[in-house]
């Protein structure tokens, strides 16, 4: 059995472990297969979401993330997905010129969105010639009309907009969007769209997505590889317990919808459970079953070749 297939079984299995907030776990054999699992992934909720809405409209971030959705430029996915449906948004961006190194808009459009057929009025990205506050409430009144038009979708629980995706990254320090280890901006729950101008990370000014609009997503990826990440994935992913640092990516939660986390062995390897050795990678999935009395943990081995 190769890991591929046991991402299918990951899959079937995380859909009825209803009551583990950290969602579901596809580890992937190298960055190839993560590449082709995620275009996969990208394509069947693009498909349901037209199917159902007659739109999708998904969130982008930096980062690697652009260029593991690279597949998507290719066959079949050129060809089979409904482009001209697409409504493209970030859930975070560097307050630069369109034009900059750092800019998130270029790096989507340089990577994705110049090479395959997206309706350009659809690809909403920031005003880059205004304050960081100013781009992060302009933003917030663009997403705004949207949701009024239902190009998105709002939340029933919420006054949110509920994307059809937002797809993440995850830094070292556990950060996703422009949401950082101890930053204030991990406390605003009235605003959709908020900035900041200390970022941790050049360059400072950027603004973001709060925590209650990526929780109110119908689906939720975090894509993160690579060796340098697998402590914060640990932490982010891993029942630590009471001291367990709080993480930013640990807060993603999605309140109604899926949280899908796309990782390659690297990425992987400090997770719980998990064990290489001989050429062999084995991997315990915990289900937790809630039941009168307390919370049981119950293990399942799989052993991949």
């Amino acid at each position: 059995m190769n890991l591929k297939l046991v991402g299918k079984i990951v899959k079937s299995m995380a859909l009825s472990e209803v009551n583990n907030d950290r969602g579901e776990l596809r580890i992937l054999e190298n960055l190839d297969e993560l590449r082709t699992d995620l275009a996969d992934y990208i394509a069947e909720l693009s498909e349901a979401a037209v199917k159902e809405r007659g739109v999708f409209a998904i969130a982008l971030s930096g980062g690697s993330l652009i260029d593991l959705m690279g597949k998507l430029c290719g066959a079949p996915y050129n060809k089979t997905i409904d482009w001209a449906k697409w409504y493209i948004f970030w859930a975070d961006e560097r307050v630069v010129a369109k034009n900059h190194s750092d800019s998130n808009y270029k790096l989507a459009k340089d990577g994705l969105l110049s090479k395959v057929p997206i309706v350009p009025s659809h690809v909403h990205s920031i005003n880059d010639s205004v304050s960081a506050e100013e781009a992060a409430d302009e933003y917030m009144f663009v997403i705004r009309q949207l949701v009024k038009t239902r190009m998105v979708s709002v939340s029933d629980i919420s006054d949110c907009p509920k994307f059809d995706l937002i797809l993440l990254g995850m830094g070292p320090d556990g950060h996703i969007a422009s949401l950082f280890p101890n930053h204030s901006a991990l406390d605003e729950t009235d605003e959709w769209v908020t900035f900041i101008i200390d970022s941790p990370k050049p360059p400072p000014e950027r603004i973001t997505f709060t925590l209650p609009v990526i929780n109110s997503a119908s689906n939720v990826a975090m894509v993160v590889t690579g060796e340098r990440k697998a402590e914060a994935v640990h932490l982010a992913i891993d029942n630590i317990g009471p001291d367990c640092p709080s993480l930013p990516a640990r807060l993603v939660q999605p309140t109604k919808g899926k949280l899908v986390w796309f990782l390659d062995k690297p990425a992987a390897s400090k997770l719980d459970g998990l064990q290489f050795s001989d050429g062999k990678f084995g991997i315990h999935f915990v289900r937790r079953e809630k039941t009168n009395k307390s919370w049981e943990s119950q293990c399942k081995r799989f052993s991949v070749v």
